[in-house]
C-alpha cells in the first residue's frame, strides 16, 4: 500500500510538471504532424510502399509511434533534473525504494506518451478510414508502446547527471531506432544486417502492433510483437532498477554521497 501511495505521488508531481510545460507537449506533437502533413503529402505522389495503399496510410502507424516514443522517452529527463538538483536523493532515501521510484516515473512518462499518441491517432480521418474497434486496439497498442518507450528513456537517464548529456544520448538513440524500424519506409529492402537489427529493434514491434490494430499487413502476429515488447520491457526495467539502486547492491560499488 505504501508503494502505491509513493507511485501515485510521483505520478502527480511529474504530470503537474508536464502540465506546466505545454510548449514541450506541443513540440512533441509538431514532429509527427510535420511528417504526416508535409513530408508524407509530398511522398504520397512518388512513393509506393508496396502495401496496396497510399504512402500516407503506410506511414501513419509509424507517425503515431514517433509521437509516443519521443513523448515517453523524453519525459524521463525529469529524473535527470531531480538528480541535478538533489530531489532524487531524497526520493531514493525513502522507504519505498528505487524500484518504486522507477515505477512511478514509468507511469507518468507512459501517460505523456499515451496522450501524444492518442492525439495523433485522432487525426486518422485525415488519412484513412478506421472502425471503432480498430481505434480501441490501436489505443491499447499505443499504451504498450508508451510504456516500453518510458522504460527505455528511464534506462538512459538512470545514471546521467546532466540534462545536456541526456538530450544528446536519447536523440542519438531514438532517431536510428525510428529509421531502422520500418516505420517510415518498408524494412524489407534494407541490407541483411539492417534487417536483422530491425527485427530486434523494439520500435519495429511497436509499429507492427499499431499496424495490425489498424488492419494493415505485418510480418509478425500481434502476440509475437507483444511477447517481444514484454521481454524488452522486463529486461529494461530490471537494468534500470539496478542502475537506479542507491546502495549499489548489484554493482558492488559503494554509494556516492549524492544522487
Amino acid at each position: 500500500m505504501m508503494a502505491l501511495y509513493a507511485i501515485a505521488g510521483i505520478v502527480r508531481r511529474d504530470l503537474r510538471r508536464a502540465a506546466r510545460q505545454p510548449s514541450r507537449l506541443i513540440g512533441g506533437l509538431a514532429r509527427p504532424f510535420a511528417w504526416l502533413l508535409l513530408v508524407a503529402s509530398g511522398y504520397n505522389a512518388i512513393a509506393n510502399p508496396g502495401t496496396g495503399g497510399t504512402y500516407r496510410a503506410f506511414v501513419f502507424p509509424g507517425v503515431i509511434i514517433m509521437a509516443c516514443l519521443f513523448g515517453s522517452a523524453l519525459t524521463a529527463v525529469s529524473t535527470v533534473y531531480d538528480r541535478e538538483f538533489g530531489m532524487l536523493r531524497l526520493m531514493l532515501a525513502s522507504p519505498a525504494g528505487a524500484a518504486v521510484v522507477l515505477a512511478g516515473r514509468a507511469v507518468s512518462a507512459t501517460a505523456v506518451g499515451l496522450l501524444q499518441g492518442l492525439v495523433v491517432l485522432a487525426a486518422a480521418p485525415l488519412v484513412m478510414h478506421i472502425t471503432l474497434r480498430q481505434a480501441l486496439l490501436a489505443a491499447l497498442a499505443i499504451l504498450v508502446a508508451s510504456l516500453v518507450s518510458a522504460l527505455l528513456g528511464l534506462l538512459v537517464a538512470a545514471r546521467l547527471r546532466s540534462v545536456e548529456n541526456f538530450a544528446g544520448i536519447i536523440n542519438v538513440l531514438l532517431f536510428p531506432m525510428m529509421f531502422i524500424s520500418g516505420a517510415l519506409y518498408p524494412a524489407g529492402g534494407l541490407p541483411p544486417l539492417l534487417r536483422w537489427i530491425a527485427r530486434v529493434n523494439p520500435v519495429t514491434h511497436m509499429v507492427e502492433l499499431v499496424r495490425s490494430a489498424l488492419g494493415q499487413p505485418t510480418d509478425l502476429t500481434p502476440a509475437a510483437n507483444l511477447l517481444a515488447l514484454g521481454v524488452f520491457a522486463l529486461v529494461t526495467f530490471l537494468l534500470a532498477s539496478i542502475l537506479f539502486d542507491p546502495e549499489q547492491r548489484f554493482t558492488g560499488r559503494p554509494a556516492r554521497s549524492h544522487s
